[in-house]
């Protein structure tokens, strides 16, 4: 079989099956997931029921895997391997975490919208979530799309915003939710990044605004003033019509763009298991990314 798309939203997001994401792909699958990642910016793949390893081996089809916020805290994970981020509430000894334990922490800062490492040069492409376990009820995973919120902008908008950078920093989120207890060498440890408001994506041409939680201030403006504005920019970005919100099922593998989307967790019931497992491509040197 070959790749096959329906539209599960008519801006951005597609289910995709007919490619066996067990074994190595071909290069004209790598070739043609590229091609609708860069049209769509989400694919959702069913029952999807991958082992780490071949996650890993997988995401590697596209490029060079990322470790993210793993460089700051350099804490023992739950995952075998680094290249695995453990998106839930469990401890090493299997149980639930605290509800005010560090892990935790991140997860209240993953339903933030936000783009995987944008605080981070070269930032995330894309992101490989796998469903393991989901609770009753709520835990969806919302989307949006950067591109359409582009061009919803006005024209005096996008003249006021071409030229402008904001800076991008790893712990701006914790900060934000009260966690400040961090070292000078973890505050260090991964440089602010900075990007332009306005980007052109590199797959699909399109221009799109490049917002998100991470973002603290606009370069060269008043702090007060760059994060009302940058605020707004948000609310504008995250008009319900331009998101997408998924329903996980176990065995879903959701793959996403960051260059183009942004992403939140929903709220659960912390006292009912949720794991996921994310595997995240930096945007090093990734040509084939941008090629249709």
């Amino acid at each position: 079989m070959s790749l096959e798309l329906k539209p599960l939203h008519p801006k951005f997001v597609a289910e995709a099956w007919g490619v066996d994401l067990k074994s190595p792909l071909s290069d004209s699958d790598r070739k043609a997931i590229n091609a609708a990642m860069n049209q769509y910016g989400v694919l959702v793949w069913r029952d999807q029921f991958l082992s780490g390893e071949e996650q890993i081996e997988f995401s590697q089809s596209f490029g060079e895997l990322d470790i993210g916020l793993k460089r700051v805290f350099k804490r023992k994970e739950r995952l075998p391997d680094e290249r695995l981020i453990d998106i839930s509430n469990v401890a090493l000894d299997g149980q639930l975490h605290q509800r005010d334990s560090a892990k935790n922490l991140s997860s209240f800062a993953n339903q933030l919208w936000h783009s995987d490492s944008s605080f981070m040069s070269p930032k995330a492409a894309y992101s490989m979530l796998q469903s393991l376990v989901i609770p009753s009820e709520g835990g969806n995973t919302e989307f949006t799309d950067l591109r359409a919120a582009y061009d919803e902008l006005t024209p005096a908008l996008k003249q006021e915003l071409e030229g402008l950078s904001a800076e991008h920093y790893a712990l701006h989120t914790r900060i934000l939710l009260g966690d400040d207890a961090y070292t000078d060498e973890q505050k260090k440890a991964i440089p602010p990044a900075i990007w332009p408001l306005i980007q052109t994506h590199p797959g699909s041409g399109r221009k799109l605004l490049f917002v998100g939680v991470h973002a603290q201030r606009i370069v060269d403006w008043p702090i007060a003033e760059g994060r009302i504005f940058l605020l707004d920019l948000l609310e504008h970005a995250t008009q319900r019509h331009l998101v997408y919100s998924h329903q996980w099922r176990v065995g879903d593998l959701v793959m996403w763009d960051n260059r183009s989307t942004l992403h939140r967790g929903r709220r659960y019931d912390l006292n009912q298991r949720r794991e996921l497992r994310r595997t995240t491509l930096n945007d090093y040197q990734q040509p084939e990314l941008s090629a249709g």
